[in-house]
C-alpha cells in the first residue's frame, strides 16, 4: 500500500468533523512508525474494508509467488515477513471477521503454494501459533460466522 503524501493527508484531514478528527488521531496514537499508512487507510480504504482485503490476499498471494521455496531459511524468513505484513493490516482494519478471513487466507497460501510447514521448528510452531490464533478469533464471533470460518479452517489442518 502506498502512503499519501502529507499534502493529501492534510487536505483530506480539514474536510472532516472535529469529532471525527478526534476519533482518528486518537487510534493514530496507538501506532508509532505505521502512522502514516494507517491514517491514509482510515481516510481512504476504510470506507471499503471488503475491497482492502481482496487486495491485500492479491499481495500476500503474490508475495507467496515470489518466495523461494528452495532454500528453507529463506522460506521461513519470507513467511514471517508475510505474516509480519497481514498482522499490520489486520490491526489496521480492527476487525475480528477481517482477521480470521486473512489469516485464514495466509494458511491456505501456505498449504496452496506446499511450503514444508513440518521442515522445521520454527515453521511448524509458526503454523500452529497461527491456528491457535485463528481458533481464538473464531470463538469470539458470533456463532454463524464461528461455523463458517471453522469449515473453511478444517481445510487446512495438517497432520504430522
Amino acid at each position: 500500500m502506498k502512503s499519501a503524501t502529507v499534502h493529501e493527508l492534510k487536505k483530506e484531514l480539514t474536510n472532516l468533523e472535529p469529532n471525527e478528527l478526534a476519533e482518528l488521531t486518537l487510534r493514530l496514537a496507538k501506532f508509532k512508525k505505521e502512522n502514516k499508512e494507517l491514517l491514509t487507510f482510515l481516510l481512504y480504504e476504510a470506507h471499503d474494508v471488503q475491497a482492502f482485503i481482496v487486495e491485500l490476499k492479491r499481495e500476500i498471494e503474490s508475495q507467496f509467488a515470489d518466495m523461494n521455496r528452495d532454500n528453507l531459511y529463506l522460506t521461513k524468513k519470507s513467511l514471517r515477513k508475510i505474516l509480519r505484513i497481514t498482522n499490520k493490516y489486520i490491526r489496521y482494519i480492527g476487525s475480528k471477521e477481517s482477521a480470521a478471513e486473512l489469516l485464514i487466507y495466509f494458511i491456505s497460501q501456505i498449504k496452496k503454494f506446499n511450503i514444508p510447514i513440518h521442515g522445521g521448528a520454527v515453521m511448524s510452531n509458526m503454523y500452529t501459533t497461527q491456528l491457535k490464533k485463528i481458533n481464538g478469533i473464531i470463538d469470539s464471533l458470533d456463532e454463524d460466522l464461528q461455523f463458517d470460518y471453522r469449515k473453511e479452517l478444517e481445510m487446512f489442518v495438517i497432520e504430522k
